[in-house]
């Protein structure tokens, strides 16, 4: 048994690996790029937010016992490896990462983690990332609001760590550990200009504010700054100039800007309207912005139906039935195409009406999942479902189709006569 919260986990994580109850794999779908493959796993594990929703390799671990922080402290850990495996991946040794991590934190600009490194003593290397890494999820957030998830956060930054770090490991070592700060700036920048977006901000909106400020480890001016400018609005150009040309960064940007404008449940259109021109000033495609959106939606529900406490909540039918209308329109303008695939599986359609009037077995719906992700290979507005546990939204969208696309589902009905 591993656990975050004892010394010596970080020891224990590696001889699990060596036992073969820890795999040190992810599969990348066919076609799809390196950098979209790292950002798509980091994201659906929640570490983009600040959130531990599931671990990238440690898929069996029990995680029941841990708090919060011990869960993220976990996949932050994870996170880190799992960049530095896709960026060495054939040069990579425990050895080596291990170095790479420990030199990285030891030269991070944020003071309060290079000072902890001067009273480590003579502790292993893998005992310093250990104190590190609970150094660094270990934000004091007082929201105390029983919405939706904001609660759930405990470093909302900890994804900053795992940028620098990939940029620490095959880019300028020197700027990363400087950069902190300014990648930070342009986080909380997004975070203002997503809450302005629709001229109104909402508690929920206010609520994320307080969340990443209290995550970004400002000196107390820069904070009034920021402060300053949530309440009197920024515009694109307070976006340093770099940004657009750092692919990570930029797409973590786009994604805590789509969780703030979503924190109140539902995308208005003005927001929208704000994530659509945020993605073309950034010269990211709506194809991504669609896929990002839909990670986040992801998020939302699948933290939701964690939270025993939000189990009754309102917020939970408010943003599924949004999510159900945005997720008709993108059907609507697949229909053709979608259509043509589902043809071709006589199988899936015959599971797909079955689950609109009963529950399918495990078995059957691992096979909708399965024959759903090979329909869905030409349909690149649903590619979110090529991922590892991407099937979140699945039964949204196997509700949505029959409506919307019965012409194959008539034509399978001809086909099977005798």
């Amino acid at each position: 048994m591993i656990s975050p919260g004892s010394k010596g986990w970080v020891s224990k994580y590696f001889d699990l690996v060596d036992k073969g109850e820890i795999v040190l794999e992810v599969e990348r779908p066919e076609n799809m790029r390196k950098i979209d493959f790292m950002h798509l796993t980091l994201a659906k594990s929640g570490i983009n937010f600040g959130h531990a929703l599931t671990f990238i390799y440690a898929k069996n671990i029990d995680s029941s016992e841990w708090t919060s922080e011990e869960k993220l402290k976990f996949l932050l850990f994870e996170s880190h490896l799992f960049i530095f495996k896709q960026v060495k991946k054939d040069e990579y040794k425990r050895e080596n990462f291990i170095q790479h991590l420990c030199a990285f934190y030891q030269g991070h600009s944020v003071s309060s983690i290079s000072k902890l490194f001067q009273l480590f003593g003579k502790d292993s290397e893998e005992e310093k990332i250990e104190k590190t890494l609970s150094k660094r999820v270990d934000i004091k957030i007082n929201i105390l609001e029983n919405k939706w998830w904001v609660n759930t956060f405990s470093n909302a930054f900890s994804f900053i760590d795992v940028i620098l770090f990939d940029d620490f490991i095959h880019k300028d070592r020197d700027q990363a550990l400087n950069s902190y700060h300014l990648f930070a700036k342009n986080a909380m920048i997004s975070v203002i200009l997503a809450a302005h977006a629709d001229n109104e901000i909402e508690d929920q909106e206010r609520a994320m504010f307080n969340i990443f400020l209290a995550s970004a480890n400002f000196e107390d001016e820069e904070r009034d700054q920021i402060k300053s400018k949530f309440e009197n609005g920024a515009t694109i150009e307070d976006f340093s100039f770099f940004v657009k040309n750092h692919w990570m960064l930029k797409h973590f940007l786009l994604d805590i800007s789509i969780l703030t404008a979503i924190s109140n449940d539902v995308l208005l259109d003005e927001e929208l309207e704000f994530l659509i021109e945020m993605s073309e000033e950034f010269g990211i495609s709506f194809h991504e912005l669609e896929q990002s959106i839909a990670l986040t939606e992801g998020f939302m529900l699948d933290t939701e139906q964690t939270l025993e406490f939000m189990n009754d909540s309102s917020s939970y039918k408010k943003a599924y039935s949004s999510i159900s209308k945005r997720w008709t329109k993108i059907i609507i303008r697949n229909k053709d195409k979608l259509t043509t695939e589902l043809q071709q599986s006589k199988e899936l359609i015959s599971l797909i009406k079955k689950s609109a009037s009963q529950d399918l077995t495990s078995e059957e719906k691992e096979t909708v999942k399965t024959q759903f992700k090979d329909v869905v290979k030409s349909v690149p507005a649903l590619a979110i479902f090529l991922l590892p546990g991407g099937a979140l939204l699945l039964p949204i969208v196997l509700k949505i189709i029959p409506d919307l696309i019965p012409s194959a589902f008539k034509e399978n009905e001809i086909d099977e006569e005798p």
